[in-house]
């Protein structure tokens, strides 16, 4: 099969949508004449003209909410955040516009649409550039949140997403569009809300999605070397949660490990550890670990970015807390 980048997959996912649908556009910072700040709409002007792929000022709220009243008459946008840390100037858009129209409408008007763009550190970029908002949108009743952790799954839950029909916030993480990774020549989609299991173990499981599933996979090397069997699930969106999956690993390995780059407070490791107790308590043979961000804004310093950030080693060690190997 072939290999191609994360910001590819996600540009065909927008590509062969917008062929396939005439109402579909892209809007945002960069998109159009720059190809997009990562390239991700690299040559989609070129195609698709300055009425679908469209360059906005600096001015988040403005497009937002020109892409909310796009959405509530019948046209399907993809609105790009240059960082979602931007998104929160336009957060009045997503959360009490485009989240409650169908249901404040009675259903008259929806807003089929999608939010994408990078979340998370993306090395030194400071406090105001590097935070994750996946769990204060997946705390918002009316929105689905998608992240996935790569290229296959970037382009199948990306097209999922713009079929969808409610508002969906995608999230990528800056520090993967480069990433190389198998993608299908034919056109194939994923379900929205359903975890995927990465690999089968008897030990112990360790939940994450995102970015955060490449240090799984490290560390899951490093505890297989120690006699570990670890049962790896990517969760790939966070809202709806699949609890189902997780439930039904724990009932086999009796442990549980989440990882999650956000900070630790009302994190989505909060909800799946409380799923998790009132599911499947009985099946627990050790508390529940969890590796977070540290619970401070994000340093400059590069020794201080990684000793904030989830590391293979903390993940190593709270696997062993719990399987006492």
């Amino acid at each position: 099969m072939r290999e191609i980048q994360f910001r590819e997959a996600l540009r065909e996912a927008m590509n062969e949508e917008m062929r396939e649908n005439e109402r579909i556009f892209l809007i945002g910072e960069e998109v159009a004449d720059y190809n997009g700040a990562y390239k991700v709409s690299q040559g989609m002007l070129a195609e698709f003209g300055a009425k679908r792929v469209i360059d906005t000022p600096i001015a988040e709220l403005g497009f937002a909410g020109i892409a909310v009243g796009a959405a509530m008459n019948g046209l399907i946008p993809i609105v790009e955040f240059m960082t979602f840390n931007f998104s929160l100037v336009a957060i009045d858009q997503v959360i009490n516009s485009a989240a409650k129209m169908n249901s404040m409408s009675g259903g008259h008007f929806k807003c089929h649409m999608v939010f994408r763009g990078p979340t998370g550190s993306a090395g030194q970029l400071g406090a105001q550039h590097s935070q994750n908002f996946e769990n204060w949108y997946a705390n918002t009743p009316g929105l689905k949140v998608v992240v996935p952790s790569n290229p296959y799954d970037a382009k199948g839950l990306l097209k999922s997403s713009i079929r969808d029909g409610n508002p969906v916030i995608f999230m990528e993480s800056e520090q993967m569009y480069g990433m190389k990774g198998e993608v299908p020549e034919e056109t194939y989609t994923l379900e929205l809300g359903k975890a995927h299991v990465v690999k089968e173990g008897s030990d112990v499981t360790i939940v994450s999605f995102g970015k955060m599933m490449l240090r799984v996979l490290e560390a899951e090397k490093a505890l297989a070397e120690a006699g570990v069997s670890a049962e790896i699930i990517d969760m790939r969106t966070v809202r709806p949660l699949d609890h189902e999956t997780i439930v039904n690993s724990i009932k086999k390995t009796n442990r549980l490990v989440i990882v999650e780059e956000a900070w630790p407070l009302a994190s989505i490791s909060s909800e799946i550890t409380y799923q998790v107790q009132r599911h499947a308590f009985d099946y627990l043979d050790a508390p529940i670990r969890r590796v977070t961000s540290r619970d401070v804004p994000l340093p400059y310093a590069p020794t201080l970015v990684e000793a904030y950030l989830p590391s293979v080693k903390a993940i190593v060690e709270a696997v062993k807390g719990v399987t006492y190997k």
